[in-house]
């Protein structure tokens, strides 16, 4: 399940108070795609370029760990070779077999450190990246219930909201008013021309690298 659906899930029947209409007996209702405006929002492109670039730079750290511990496993078959080496004599080749244990023990020390390295970096990146985009969904959800507010709905559905069986939680809802365009302009309205946010916006991943 994405971040987006696990949130949606809870926003699925967002209750607001709307006394004027329901005096008369009939329900203002609107709908709203809540994972469209989460995904066409400028800000949560900006938030995924920049998680982007903080993976780039996480695998290339690991990159330049690995590229260490790889000069040592090159070093360590030279000197296996030597130690095979039946002209080499007996003193040479206990220096040798010094030397490569020590460098064996200073491979495993490095390859321990690049994954612990590896983890919590990206335990990290994950965790700033739940934060961000749920910072983000809050901000939606706020404008969702200011503008059902100020137009004074009772109801305001999330139609992209799944199931645990990923069946939409409402098939058909009569009279309701779809206000997902609306918002999504409200919330694009300060973006930067060069990043304004198009249909292809890529979600947010669950998990890291």
């Amino acid at each position: 399940m994405t971040i987006i659906r696990r949130i949606s899930a809870v926003l699925a029947a967002v209750a607001l108070l709307g006394s004027a209409s329901a005096q008369e007996g009939k329900l203002k209702i609107a709908t709203v795609d809540m994972q469209q405006l989460f995904k066409e929002y400028h800000r949560t492109n900006e938030a995924q370029k920049e998680i982007n670039v903080e993976r780039a730079r996480i695998q290339k750290d690991n990159n330049d760990r690995l590229g260490r511990i790889r000069e040592l496993d090159t070093d360590l078959q030279n000197m296996r070779k030597q130690l095979e080496d039946p002209s080499i004599s007996d003193s040479k080749k206990q220096s040798v077999f010094n030397e490569w244990n020590i460098k064996q023990q200073e491979g495993i020390a490095l390859d321990r450190e690049r994954r612990e390295f590896l983890q919590r970096r990206n335990q990290s990146l994950n965790e700033k990246m739940v934060a961000r985009m749920k910072g983000i969904l809050d901000e939606i959800r706020k404008l969702v219930e200011e503008k059902a507010q100020k137009e004074d709905y009772d109801y305001v559905f999330d139609k992209s909201g799944l199931s645990t069986s990923q069946v939409p939680f409402f098939l058909y809802t009569k009279d309701a008013t779809d206000i997902t365009d609306g918002l999504l302009k409200e919330l694009n309205k300060d973006a930067p021309a060069e990043e304004a946010p198009s249909e292809e916006a890529p979600a947010p991943a669950e998990g890291g690298e």
